[in-house]
């Protein structure tokens, strides 16, 4: 998985994370484009507990694939349910308040 943190003076975190396999894709969401790149979702990839760890203090995540998806609802971070499909693919964005 691709792991980046953006921090935001005086707003907190954000934590994007996406599948590998992702990476440098476009998906279609209608007529819109979704571009998953590593100026959004990172440069590096990251073990499990890496994502585990940072999706753990997030308060608020962008998450896009299967496995990354799959993680936050074993976290019980979200529900399957709470996922919009994009291209066939599972997002969801996680917001703590």
């Amino acid at each position: 998985m691709y792991l980046k943190v953006h921090r935001i003076p005086g707003a907190g975190e954000v934590v994007a994370a996406c599948d590998t396999d992702l990476m440098e894709v476009t998906l279609m969401h209608g007529e819109v484009e979704v571009r998953i790149s590593g100026g959004f979702y990172g440069t590096q990839t990251a073990t499990e507990d890496e994502v585990r760890g940072a999706l753990a203090d997030a308060d608020n995540a962008n998450i896009i694939g299967k496995e990354v998806v799959a993680l936050a609802v074993s976290m019980g971070l979200i529900a399957e349910k709470d996922c919009i499909m994009i291209d066939g693919v599972p997002h969801a964005q996680i917001f703590r308040i």
